[in-house]
């Protein structure tokens, strides 16, 4: 079947709606918005708020702000970016995995930082590392075909895929004796640790809560872990002849093009964390939803297969043809953002679309709420990776799956070139079926995740 033929034929069908959470009732409690967060803040927002350009309230004694206006947004996350920095709250859930790197940092410790990690990400870089991300992508397709006879958890696939690619590209070995520990820690912390409990958000910053305590136990472990693959890394040397061979490599050499300043061990061991866990984690989310949606719509996955029927020539996939395939992807960050909220906390006074903010104000911008916006998108529920393919983008500040500004995400085009790689080998090989009927719910919690795992068929094609 033709890519035309394939695109006439979903022309005819209704867009897909996949499962979400209803909303709340605007006129919620506090008590049981509370009760509603402890769960996923994504079950907290009501309709207003995803009909409203700015709904204010108030946020334990502070105003707060959630904003939908594009022109807002990016006086928030741009003009006036420094005076907005994260929440307490989030600094608490973040810093146990993450320390004190790109992802946290702030002022002037995350300039040096942006500044240093910056020639490791940039296109020319992240083609080097195509052919370790095709390989793994290859060999993940040749397991599969092993295990197509029965049920499979592609959430759990996706994990170890994203996982082995992570190791490779960043240490040049896999992740084979290591996984399983890394995912453990992954899992450990998402399911006890990451939601943030009421004295989280009460507290200020330099007074432990009950869960810090408990946090602190497992960055020392975590961080004993890190330390345990850098020092695997440098054991197995590096020819200073050599052009660099991996992101460590990379980070290593590093140096801020202003001071000539290298990072520290720990300096670097808090960027190898935050590089591992968000290379890895999200791009696998987003995998996950990608195949369920498509699972859950079998023209739109036959529209991708035939694009990567007509694109693979010699075995090898020109991601620059993959133009539907990278609209799923797209479509897919649009309906399950990696990051479903970016909370900020004013350092000073302000005004935002003529509303005054003053220090210590929460700006809540949720991209499952922008992004799902009834006067931002037309079908803003529905699955149309078309509306990717327009020619139009959409607007820069309405859709921030990688966030926006200055401190946008480091390892986008990574990721971008990544899933897109990874969706077109997995589609371009199997049919994916969902294996039950039970709707799967997206969860936010640091990621929107599956609030559940469901088991997959797939059938080679």
């Amino acid at each position: 079947m033709s890519i035309a033929e394939v695109s006439d034929m979903t022309v005819t069908q209704r867009p897909l709606v996949p499962p979400a959470p209803p909303h709340a009732p605007d006129n919620m409690t506090a008590f049981g918005r509370m009760r509603a967060m402890r769960n996923s803040p994504i079950e907290t927002w009501g309709r207003r708020a995803y009909q409203d350009d700015i709904i204010q309230g108030r946020f334990f004694g502070h105003s707060s702000f959630i904003l939908n206006a594009p022109d807002a947004i990016r006086h928030v996350l741009v003009d006036n970016y420094e005076n907005y920095t994260r929440t307490p709250a989030g600094i608490r859930v973040l810093r146990p995995m993450l320390g004190e790197g790109l992802l946290i940092a702030e002022g002037r410790a995350w300039k040096y930082q942006r500044r240093t990690l910056a020639p490791a990400f940039t296109p020319r870089a992240v083609m080097t590392l195509v052919p370790t991300m095709v390989a793994v992508t290859d060999q993940t397709v040749t397991r599969l075909k092993a295990a197509s006879n029965g049920p499979v958890d592609l959430r759990e696939v996706m994990q170890r895929m994203t996982l082995e690619i992570a190791g490779r590209t960043m240490f040049s070995f896999g992740m084979d004796r290591h996984g399983a520990a890394l995912r453990d820690f992954v899992m450990e912390y998402g399911e006890t640790l990451a939601r943030p409990h009421m004295l989280d958000l009460l507290l200020p910053l330099g007074w432990p809560s009950p869960q810090d305590f408990k946090r602190a136990r497992f960055r020392k472990r975590w961080t004993a872990f890190v330390g345990q693959l850098m020092a695997e890394r440098r054991a197995a040397g590096k020819d200073d002849s050599a052009p660099a061979r991996d992101l460590f490599d990379l980070m290593e050499a590093a140096r801020d093009p202003e001071t000539g300043e290298a990072f520290t061990d720990a300096q670097l061991g808090d960027q190898v964390a935050t590089m591992i866990l968000a290379g890895h984690e999200t791009t696998a989310t987003t995998l996950f939803w990608a195949l369920y949606l498509l699972a859950l719509d079998p023209p739109t996955q036959e529209q991708l297969a035939a694009e990567v029927s007509s694109v693979a020539g010699a075995g090898t996939l020109d991601i620059e043809r993959l133009k539907f395939t990278r609209a799923v992807i797209d479509e897919t960050m649009r309906l399950y953002p990696p990051a479903f909220l970016i909370a900020r906390a004013a350092g000073g006074p302000d005004t935002i679309a003529g509303l005054p903010v003053r220090k210590r104000d929460v700006i809540m911008i949720a991209p499952w709420l922008l992004h799902r916006h009834e006067r931002l998108w037309r079908d803003p529920n529905a699955f149309v990776p078309a509306r990717f393919m327009t020619g139009t983008p959409p607007d820069r500040f309405a859709y921030l799956p990688f966030g926006v500004g200055p401190r946008v995400c480091i390892g986008a085009h990574f990721a971008l070139v990544e899933a897109t790689l990874a969706l077109a080998r997995i589609i371009g090989a199997f049919r994916v079926a969902l294996a039950d009927k039970e709707p799967v719910m997206p969860v936010g919690v640091v990621t929107t995740q599956p609030n559940r795992s469901p088991m997959f068929a797939i059938a080679p094609r």
